[in-house]
Formats: C-alpha cells, structure tokens, sequence
C-alpha cells in the first residue's frame, strides 16, 4: 500500500469536498474494502459496521501494534471518522452507495482504545 497515491487532481477533488484526513488515510480505507471483499466468498456491498472492523484487522496486520497510532496519525480516531472517509470518496466517484447506506452506519461501532488494545500477538518464543 505505501506506493499508492491519488492522481492530484483526484486529490484535490477529495481536499475540495472538506478532506480532513490524511491521503493515506483515504488510501488505506480503499484498501480496506479490498482486503475485505478478498476474505468473502464473492463481491458483495458491505456494511459500515463490517467495514470498520475488517479495517481494524486490516490495519492490525499491516502495522502490528502501531495500529491506532497510524491511524490517528493520518486523522482517524473513531469508527465515525471511517464513514466520513467511505462518504468522502463516494462524493468525488470512487465508492458507490446502496439505497439506506448512512453515514451514521459508522457511528459507535467500536471504541479505538479498546479495538487496539493487546490486538497485536508477538511472535517471538518466551525467553528470547
């Protein structure tokens, strides 16, 4: 993920609809989409809810116990910021909606401090 960028001029569509986030940010959550339809039998529309935890075990595995600071880092800090991104790239063409697909599916799906919290199982054996 870390050689992906938006045209600029996509980008300045997406900092024109009030982007608050960092580029990466919306990048990692395109990404997010794709690591979940790859985990599904076949392509489906998916959930708020659904989404925001598959970008969580998404970003657990990218960035191991960096995670939730990774995230703050490119600016998003709740499950709600997850929707204002998704509805971002919806309103410059990227992502598409289903009738009833709400912003406010992304509300309260989980608090970060304890999505995060001991998310990371180290690998090394005891002792060393």
């Amino acid at each position: 993920m870390n050689e992906l960028q938006f045209a600029p001029e996509m980008l300045a569509r997406i900092r024109a609809r009030g982007g608050e986030f960092h580029e990466r940010g919306y990048l990692f959550v395109l990404a997010g989409i794709e690591f979940l339809q790859s985990r599904l039998p076949s392509r489906r529309h998916v959930s708020g809810g659904e989404l925001v935890w598959c970008c969580r075990d998404f970003a657990i595995q990218q960035y191991g116990p960096m995670a939730r600071t990774v995230l703050e880092h490119w600016g998003i800090r709740s499950t709600e910021d997850v929707g204002r991104i998704v509805f971002t790239l919806v309103e410059v063409g990227l992502l598409v909606t289903q009738s009833g697909d709400r912003e406010e599916d992304f509300v309260g799906c989980f608090e970060f401090a304890e999505a995060f919290a001991e998310s990371h199982v180290w690998q090394a054996e005891p002792g060393r």
